[in-house]
């Protein structure tokens, strides 16, 4: 199952700016690779947002845990930089196409 995967990064105040950047540097790295290899689709960066949002395909609810603890963000203790994390089920537009023909009949 296609997923869309949305994260809202935070730099708290008492972290450096260079220590904010390298931890996400590290998870560039990560992600980058996971692109390469298939396991994410795609993924961009939000202009002018400390925001990301993946394209991933995943098996089920525990492919998608163990993506995320995956990640350097939560392997190297910096989970409380992402405050807010959402995962939305995408399905096909072309299936729905298909379901919209047999809802219109009634």
């Amino acid at each position: 199952m296609e997923i869309m995967l949305w994260v809202k990064l935070v730099k708290p105040e008492s972290m450096s700016n260079a220590e904010f950047f390298e931890v996400w540097r590290q998870e560039s790295v990560a992600v980058t690779a996971a692109l390469e290899a298939g396991a994410i689709k795609h993924v961009w960066k939000v202009a002018g947002k400390y925001e990301v949002i993946a394209v991933m395909d995943v098996g089920s609810g525990d492919d998608m845990d163990a993506a995320v603890h995956a990640l350097p963000i939560w392997k190297l203790g910096f989970a409380h930089l992402v405050p807010e994390i959402s995962w939305t089920p995408l399905a096909s537009y072309r299936a729905w196409g298909a379901q919209l023909t047999e809802l219109a009949k009634g």
